[in-house]
């Protein structure tokens, strides 16, 4: 499938399988390679649940770059097909691009592999992509960029 557009802003992503209120959630822990990625709970506090998604460059079918809406130096980074939030240079960021599935969309690495979580609370791995809904999200946009 071809890639689709994400407006940038500012997003929670949800996860299907586990229902409407399992978003994804940077971790209070960190590890060697940053804070895990999982799905959990709507926390009462947006910090850890809050994402911005925008394009690494200004042209059409760039892939785009998720961190941290209220710490904008905490990008999405990718150690042995896991996801975690790292500080480290925006340039060590992994890439993304989504693609239009059944109820909703895939997030894709450059790779070509998908984001999965096969439960509440655990941590958003990569895999090669098949028609599960383990890897199925929702963009639910909250607002601009800056707002």
């Amino acid at each position: 499938m071809a890639p689709v557009p994400v407006k940038p802003g500012i997003y929670k992503i949800h996860a299907h399988i586990i229902g409407p209120t399992s978003l994804v959630t940077a971790t209070e822990y960190a590890t060697k390679h940053g804070a895990p990625v999982i799905t959990d709970r709507l926390n009462p506090l947006p910090i850890e649940q809050e994402w911005v998604i925008r394009p690494l460059e200004n042209v059409p079918g760039a892939p785009y770059v998720i961190h941290l809406a209220h710490q904008e130096g905490a990008g999405i980074v990718v150690h042995e097909d896991k996801l975690y939030v790292n500080t480290v240079q925006s340039s060590e960021w992994a890439k993304f691009t989504f693609e239009k599935v059944l109820g909703g969309l895939k997030i894709l690495s450059e790779k070509g592999l998908a984001w999965r979580s096969g439960h509440r609370g655990a941590q958003i791995v990569l895999s090669a992509p098949t028609p599960d809904f383990q890897e199925t999200w929702t963009l639910e946009f909250v607002r601009p960029i800056g707002e």
